[in-house]
């Protein structure tokens, strides 16, 4: 995927900064387009770093060339041509280039307020990826007729990477939230090292179901439970639902799409800034309110 003259090389180091992709919305540019979601944070677009991360690409671009910085506005003035949109992903610890064609028409059914749809369909999230990696909680044994038993957690092939409020951010985070939703259903996303796949569960937790603990497993947290880095590489996994998608984008009536800036797909539980830029062009920009600065 990509472009040759977008394409980031990487010398291994993670970017300090990224705007990480909580979401991907169903049937969206993104999704088609190959969007990793909790893994994938977006860093550049056409080769060129985002303007308000403060970082520099490790090689690729001349160091005597003089590029401004690429804004998120970039995709709305691209609606309906592909852009090349750079990528870090932090569970196989390396850049990609994705080509996407940015479009309203895929939501055009399901907008149900007078805003204009997401470009893209990202739901985005400004952080350290170094950090999210960190922050997952390994599934050990599991007891049967639990909980966890019941949603399904596969032991030692499972990670609990987040839930659909987003990431957690500290080791104590998982537990408390655990808690809250003691007999009520609490919905998580969990990665599967086994078969390289994330999937969304859904569990109770409660003390009535005959044993110890709220869910009835045990959980790994730590250097030694962190998600091992897979063997196959993103050559290898082409993404079948991608393909002919580009071209729909691009052969649609692009005059028939509205062309107002307010491309705000619906928040979640996050506290949204005022004035960022990049919420106004095709993303949903969420994040923490204690990570305001």
């Amino acid at each position: 995927m990509g472009a040759n003259e977008s394409r980031i090389e990487s010398d291994g180091l993670a970017p300090k900064q990224g705007y990480h992709v909580i979401r991907v919305a169903q049937r969206s540019p993104a999704q088609y387009a190959g969007f990793e979601p909790f893994f994938d944070f977006c860093i550049g677009i056409n080769g060129r770093p985002l303007a308000d991360l403060g970082i520099e690409f490790p090689r690729g671009i001349p160091s005597d060339t003089k590029l401004p910085n690429a804004k998120w506005s970039t995709v709305e003035e691209n609606e309906g041509r592909t852009i090349i949109i750079n990528t870090w992903n932090s569970k196989h610890q390396e850049y990609r280039d994705v080509s996407i064609v940015p479009s309203r028409r895929w939501s055009d059914d399901q907008s149900q307020s007078g805003a204009q749809p997401s470009l893209l369909g990202l739901t985005l999230r400004l952080c350290n990826p170094l950090e999210t990696v960190s922050h997952v909680w390994h599934v050990l044994d599991v007891i049967e007729g639990s909980p966890a038993d019941s949603a399904g957690l596969v032991p030692y092939g499972d990670y609990i990477i987040g839930w659909t409020g987003g990431p957690l951010q500290s080791e104590g985070d998982f537990f408390q939230l655990v808690e809250q939703y003691v007999n009520h259903q609490l919905s998580l996303y969990v990665y599967n090292s086994d078969y390289d796949h994330t999937r969304e569960i859904m569990i109770v937790p409660n003390r009535d179901w005959g044993g110890e603990g709220l869910l009835g497993c045990g959980m790994g947290y730590g250097l030694l439970h962190r998600i091992p880095q897979p063997r196959k590489q993103w050559d290898e996994m082409p993404s079948e639902a991608s393909k002919g998608h580009d071209d729909e984008y691009v052969n649609n009536n692009v005059a028939t799409m509205p062309t107002t800036s307010d491309a705000v797909s619906e928040a979640s539980n996050y506290y949204v800034p005022q004035n960022p830029d990049s919420y106004k062009y095709g993303v949903t920009l969420n994040m923490h309110e204690e990570e305001e600065e």
